[in-house]
C-alpha cells in the first residue's frame, strides 16, 4: 500500500498549524472582491482538500462573509490559514504550506475582477463563481 503524502504548514507565528494526508481535490485562484480584500493581494491561491484529510492544531478565529463559509485565521499573528465551508471541503491557503512549489493551480474564478497585468492563459477561467470544478 502506498502511504499518503503528508504535508504541513501554518501561520507566521507557528501557533496555528495543519497537516494534510493525501492529494487535494483541486488547486485554484480566486479574484473575487472578498478574497482580494481579506488577503490584501490581487487574488487568493488555495488548495482544496476533503476535510477528513486535514488535521488542524491550535486556536483559530473566524470571520464569515457569507453564511456558507468561514475564513479562519490565527488569533495571535492574524495569518489567514484556511477557509471552511458548510460541506466536506477545507480550503488551505497556498502560501501557508511549509514548502513552496508543491502545487500548480488549474483554474481561476471571478476572472472579471482579475488584474489586467496578470497572465494566466494556462488556467481554466470562470468570469464569476467556478461552479462545480473537480
Amino acid at each position: 500500500m502506498v502511504e499518503p503524502r503528508i504535508l504541513t504548514g501554518g501561520c507566521a507565528c507557528g501557533q496555528l498549524t495543519f497537516k494534510t494526508a493525501g492529494e487535494p481535490k483541486r488547486v485554484g485562484l480566486c479574484h473575487c472582491m472578498t478574497c482580494r480584500k481579506i488577503s490584501g493581494a490581487p487574488f487568493n491561491a488555495f488548495v482544496i482538500y476533503p476535510v477528513d484529510q486535514v488535521t488542524i492544531t491550535g486556536q483559530i478565529r473566524t470571520w464569515s462573509a457569507t453564511p456558507e463559509s468561514e475564513r479562519c485565521f490565527c488569533p495571535v499573528c492574524g495569518s489567514q490559514v484556511f477557509d471552511r465551508d458548510a460541506g466536506d471541503e477545507i480550503e488551505i491557503k497556498l502560501g501557508a504550506f511549509d514548502e513552496p512549489n508543491l502545487f500548480t493551480p488549474t483554474y481561476e474564478a471571478w476572472t472579471k475582477r482579475r488584474e489586467a497585468w496578470l497572465r494566466t492563459e494556462d488556467l481554466r477561467s470562470f468570469p464569476e463563481y467556478r461552479g462545480d470544478v473537480s
